[in-house]
């Protein structure tokens, strides 16, 4: 059972789950065969795909939350009310193949950037319609 399951609280549900895009994978994969011959590319892919498959983002019906890391625990939590903006940034091959970058920023806390996250724009929808209270589509 995921992180972000096992701390739901009552009448909490999930709206949305992020999921780091295929672009992600494909530029660790692209280190590993053209870095691999030095130890760098090796290193490069492994802390990609250990980021890749030890985080969790999701939005639920109370709260953003971001899960990360394999040997310890760092979550970044922020109720939905405290949510004062999410901003999406999408190149032009971002645009065309379905990924972006969201940054997430709240009332009196720091923010927390998503790297190549797919469908960002679907995304940033779910947790303005989290805000909002309506149910999920």
């Amino acid at each position: 059972m995921s992180y972000i399951e096992q701390s739901l609280g009552q009448g909490e549900t999930v709206v949305a789950y992020g999921q780091f895009h295929w672009w992600y994978t494909l530029k660790a994969v692209l280190a590993l065969i053209f870095l691999g011959w030095c130890i760098i590319g090796i290193v490069i892919f492994a802390q990609m795909m250990i980021r890749k498959f030890t985080t969790e983002i999701a939005v639920t019906t109370h709260r953003f939350v971001e899960k990360k890391g394999l040997f310890t625990l760092k979550t970044f939590e922020v109720a939905l009310p405290n949510i004062e903006g999410v901003s999406v940034t999408q190149t032009f091959w971002g645009q065309l193949l379905g990924y972006g970058h969201l940054r997430i920023e709240g009332t009196g806390i720091d923010h927390v950037d998503l790297p190549d996250i797919a469908n960002p724009v679907a995304f940033r929808a779910a947790i303005e319609t989290a805000k909002s209270g309506a149910p999920a589509r």
